[in-house]
């Protein structure tokens, strides 16, 4: 599919057994997302745009590279929180929004309770940190609210997606390019991921 990027690696496939298996515990839990995260982060930033520059070594003057454009994290509360930390130690440079959504009780519609971002949005690159991309309508919306306030060049990264959010995206954002770490087989009657893993929020943070 266009704009899907699939991170083929067999320390990543290790670690979704790991996060699968609902005997692992919050520190195991975290350790093996976090690694994860790290792939993502790795895989999504082959195609940052680089700069030339001179440096001075102990020995001699050399050409090294530097990242010439804005990256913005914008994790959806409050799973995405667990990507932050991996994704900020490989690009220290990146900024960090953060974005809530709920969806409205009256008219069903998602809404952003919460929102807070850098400026320039329209010159930087957006990661979309959402690990688990079910249906696709939260990550649809917080996609649709930061173009609305100026993004352009925006990347959805997730840890497992069912087909039926994937389609979602590519119909409703098909500019958007979207890495994941595993494509699961389909949604249940309730809108869970099968095989899934539960709630990726809860079993990160302990809350349940």
């Amino acid at each position: 599919m266009k704009n899907l990027f699939v991170v083929e690696n067999p320390l990543v496939q290790r670690d979704i057994t790991i996060l699968r298996n609902k005997d692992t515990k919050e520190p195991e839990f975290r350790s093996a997302l976090s690694r994860i995260a790290y792939c993502l982060a790795m895989e999504i930033s082959k195609n940052f745009k680089l700069d030339l520059v001179e440096i001075q070594t102990p020995l001699e003057k050399t050409l090294g590279h530097e990242i010439n454009q804005q990256i913005v994290l914008v994790p959806v509360l409050r799973a995405g929180l667990s990507f932050v930390n991996s994704f900020v130690e490989l690009i220290p440079e990146a900024k960090v929004g953060h974005i809530g959504i709920q969806r409205d009780e009256k008219t069903l519609m998602p809404v952003d309770y919460y929102y807070k971002t850098p400026k320039d949005l329209h010159l930087s690159k957006v990661i979309i940190l959402d690990p688990m991309l079910a249906t696709g309508g939260s990550a649809s919306a917080a996609i649709r609210f930061l173009k609305e306030r100026g993004a352009k060049d925006i990347i959805l990264s997730c840890l497992i997606a069912a087909p039926e959010g994937i389609n979602k995206i590519q119909v409703d954002h098909n500019d958007v390019k979207i890495y994941v770490a595993k494509i699961d087989r389909e949604l249940n009657s309730n809108g869970y991921i099968l095989p899934g893993l539960g709630d990726a929020g809860d079993r990160t943070f302990g809350t349940f």
